[in-house]
C-alpha cells in the first residue's frame, strides 16, 4: 500500500467515523468526497468505450461547426464528377456565399452553355451535398483585364472590346 492510498484510506475512515458519530456530513467534507470520486478513473466505466477514428473525427467536425466547410471543399474537389470532365475543364467553382454558388468559366460561351444546364447541375448538387443548402448557381465569364495602370490614369470607357 502506497503512502497516497494510506492517506486516502485514513481520510475516508475519519470522515466516515465523524459522519457516524455526528449523524451528518459537513459541506467541506461532502465536496472532498465528491472530488475524490471524480478523480478516480475506471477503465471500464460509463463513457469509456473505445471509439473509431471516424466517429471521433465526426464529433470534432460537428463541435467546431466545420461540416459545411468540409462539404464545400468536397464539392470543389469533385467538380468534375458533378458537371462532367469536359465542362469541368472549362469551369470551376469559385465561392459559395448565402446559398449562391459562383462558378467561373473560361469564356462567356461556356458560361452560357452551363446556364442552360443549371437546373440539372443544381438538382445533382442538392442531392449529393445536402448540408450545403445551395439555392442558385451563378455562372460568370472571365474577368476583363484592367486598363487602369500607373498613378495618372484617366477615367473613361477604356478599350471597346468584349472579352470572352
Amino acid at each position: 500500500m502506497t503512502d497516497n492510498e494510506k492517506h486516502d484510506f485514513a481520510q475516508e475512515f475519519y470522515f466516515a467515523m465523524r459522519a457516524a458519530v455526528t449523524g451528518r456530513v459537513g459541506r467541506d467534507t461532502r465536496k472532498r468526497i465528491e472530488n475524490a470520486k471524480k478523480k478516480v478513473s475506471k477503465p471500464f466505466g460509463a463513457g469509456r468505450d473505445p471509439k473509431t477514428v471516424a466517429s471521433g473525427l465526426e464529433d470534432v467536425l460537428n463541435s467546431f461547426g466545420w461540416q459545411n466547410q468540409i462539404s464545400q471543399a468536397e464539392l470543389f474537389a469533385n467538380w468534375a464528377e458533378v458537371v462532367g470532365e469536359v465542362n469541368a475543364a472549362s469551369s470551376g467553382p469559385e465561392q459559395l456565399n448565402n446559398g449562391t454558388l459562383t462558378v467561373r468559366c473560361k469564356s462567356t460561351a461556356w458560361a452560357t452553355q452551363l446556364k442552360l444546364m443549371q437546373a440539372e447541375i443544381l438538382a445533382l448538387i442538392q442531392s449529393r451535398f445536402t448540408g450545403l443548402e445551395i439555392e442558385q448557381i451563378k455562372f460568370v465569364g472571365p474577368q476583363a483585364p484592367s486598363w487602369n495602370k500607373g498613378q495618372r490614369s484617366i477615367p473613361g470607357r477604356g478599350p471597346r472590346d468584349t472579352y470572352g
